[in-house]
């Protein structure tokens, strides 16, 4: 599905010129894993060494219907040997996991599923929730929404490395906060890190301020389309004639709503003449079917990445 091109392509990172000498490199971690990719390979690598540490054979966690988190889990539980149980928000979806592009990967790597309603779904932290969890389904090592807690941000410091002090700006999309929180705790502090939050809210900031160690941070929250899961037909082409010039395909979630971003502020003069700009590609791909499910039942502009 992927081609390479006539870009400059250094360890895993492609490189575009803008006006004024700005550049935006691209670290693809998304090519990190087939199954398990992205900010998730590394959200889930010490996790799934502590469970094994205390010889949990099973993993429980949550999510939303196309969640990234989901697939990856269920992905990491066929390869490293566990029982994988999803909490999946919504009941309704029990009967429709076949038109589901998410839940049926999940469920072919062996995930089982247990579907709550919304309004229960909302109690999944509660101590009553999880004890009733544990009678069902015997103990678990338990994976929180998204899979942030703080042995995935030490997955996530290994996102940036040596050579990638070299860049003045580090952009990366947010979720639930552990991908950014790791990677402003990798940066040097004459970065500026900037996430994009994927959802409304101003939420986030106290959450991340929990896990980092670095001040050298900002949320943009410019460039949500109107929360979470919305598109507009003007994201979806921008990520169709983006693919067009780089190769480089973007998710309708996280990494497209970012990228328009980055684009829209080096058009409008926010980074300064001669910046190095990195864009952390945190993976999420296996979400586009699905968006393009609901995009052509509306008879509106769908992701295109046919090569």
């Amino acid at each position: 599905m992927y081609k390479k091109n006539g870009k400059k392509q250094i360890n895993n990172v492609l490189a575009i010129n803008y006006s004024k000498n700005i550049r935006l490199y691209i670290k693809r971690e998304f090519l990190n894993h087939r199954f398990i990719s992205g900010n998730k390979l590394r959200k889930l690598k010490y996790n799934i060494l502590e469970a094994q540490r205390q010889g949990f054979r099973r993993l429980l966690t949550f999510g939303g219907a196309y969640s990234n988190h989901i697939a990856a889990t269920a992905a990491a539980g066929k390869e490293y040997g566990f029982e994988v149980v999803g909490v999946i928000r919504g009941e309704e979806l029990e009967n429709r996991i076949n038109e589901n592009p998410t839940l049926q990967l999940a469920n072919k790597n062996g995930m089982k599923f247990k579907f709550v309603s919304r309004l229960d779904y909302r109690n999944k932290t509660s101590d009553a929730f999880i004890e009733n969890l544990k009678k069902e389904y015997g103990d678990f090592y338990l994976l929180p929404e998204g899979g942030t807690n703080s042995l995935a941000v030490k997955g996530c410091e290994e996102i940036l490395t040596d050579e990638d002090h070299k860049f003045d700006y580090v952009c990366c999309a947010v979720g639930t906060g552990g991908t950014i929180s790791g990677i402003i705790n990798s940066s040097i502090l004459n970065q500026k890190v900037l996430g994009f939050p994927a959802l409304k809210g101003e939420f986030l900031k106290k959450d991340i301020s929990t896990f980092v160690h670095h001040d050298n941070w900002e949320l943009i929250h410019d460039y949500n389309f109107g929360g979470y899961g919305k598109v507009s037909d003007e994201l979806i082409t921008f990520m169709n004639k983006f693919y067009k010039t780089s190769n480089i395909p973007l998710d309708p979630i996280y990494t497209g709503k970012m990228c328009y971003g980055i684009v829209d502020m080096i058009k409008n003069g926010y980074f300064e003449e001669n910046s190095k700009i990195l864009m952390i590609h945190t993976g999420g791909l296996q979400g586009i079917e699905g968006m393009n499910q609901r995009l052509k039942k509306q008879n509106k502009t769908f992701i295109n990445y046919e090569v």
